[in-house]
């Protein structure tokens, strides 16, 4: 597809009120479709300043090659949907393109990595109103605990109330959870199978009920400890794709292990889906696809 950004410019400034309308319009479907399993291609980096992939700084600043390469993504078998911020869905709603897909909102973030405010990391997306108004299926947020920050203290009562928010419109969060820590200054995410349990158990307890919650977590340091670290909570759990690396096939390897385990229900992947390191978007979506 030929993305035209004056197009979704024009219509933007003269008819705003056509997201709406093509947000009323869409033809919706149930969050786990026939096979049990999600594919869900992850695009809320850019809101919160991540913008490289690879070397590459700013790969994700042009919103025109973004947009193809989620479209493209979209037209593969087998994606169930996408995970964006309010200004993303919204171009790939007039786009015409979420049909019959799973809409996730993401909720955050306001603390912007290097910030001396990262880890007061108060939602500035979406809220429950908003998705339930736009008919969204399905709202994503981050949850980062410091144990020497203060900060954090605001972060988990935030979520706590996203996720009674959520609950009160009958639509599932998926919490994002980590043990995190200031190494030289930047926050480190701990994910070792003690930090990663802890972040679950915490989690999990959030909010005045859990039914409507899911687990967004990456796979350990160790993916042998992925078991048991899982065993803490029976909340369903779909895994994380992480930074682009360099053994994109090590990194497919712990999913297709780790996604054998019971409570795992599928995958959330962003730039090492939409940027891959080698061939095209077609190919890695495929590939992740084929380990459901």
């Amino acid at each position: 597809m030929s993305i035209s950004i004056p197009d979704l410019v024009t219509v933007r400034a003269r008819h705003p009120e056509a997201i709406a309308e093509a947000a009323a319009r869409r033809v919706r479907r149930p969050l786990l479709g026939d096979s049990g399993r999600l594919m869900i291609v992850a695009a809320d980096h850019p809101a919160r300043g991540a913008l490289g992939v690879g070397d590459h700084r700013t790969a994700m600043a042009n919103r025109a090659d973004l947009l193809e390469r989620l479209c493209i993504a979209l037209s593969r078998p087998g994606v169930d949907g996408v995970l964006a911020t309010a200004d993303i869905l919204e171009d790939l709603l007039l786009l015409g393109v979420l049909d019959g897909k799973v809409v996730m909102g993401s909720m955050n973030r306001g603390g912007l990595s290097g910030a001396a405010f990262e880890m007061d990391d108060r939602f500035t997306g979406h809220r429950a109103e908003d998705m339930a108004r736009l008919r969204f299926d399905a709202g994503k947020l981050l949850l980062r605990i410091d144990y020497d920050d203060p900060g954090s203290l605001t972060t988990l009562e935030s979520t706590a109330r996203a996720i009674d928010d959520m609950a009160a419109h009958q639509l599932p969060l998926f919490v994002e959870p980590f043990i995190s820590r200031r190494v030289d200054g930047k926050v480190r995410n701990d994910l070792s199978a003690e930090a990663v349990t802890r972040s679950i158990a915490i989690s999990s307890g959030l909010g005045g009920t859990s039914a409507y919650t899911w687990l967004k977590l990456p796979v350990t340091d160790d993916p042998d400890d992925m078991a048991e670290v899982l065993e803490t909570s029976t909340l369903p759990v779909v895994l994380l794709g992480g930074e682009v690396g360099d053994d994109q096939e090590g990194a497919y390897e712990k999913w297709r292990k780790t996604l054998r385990l019971p409570t795992v229900q599928g995958l959330v992947v962003g730039r090492s889906l939409l940027y891959p390191a080698d061939g095209g978007v077609e190919t890695a979506v495929d590939t992740a696809v084929g380990l459901l």
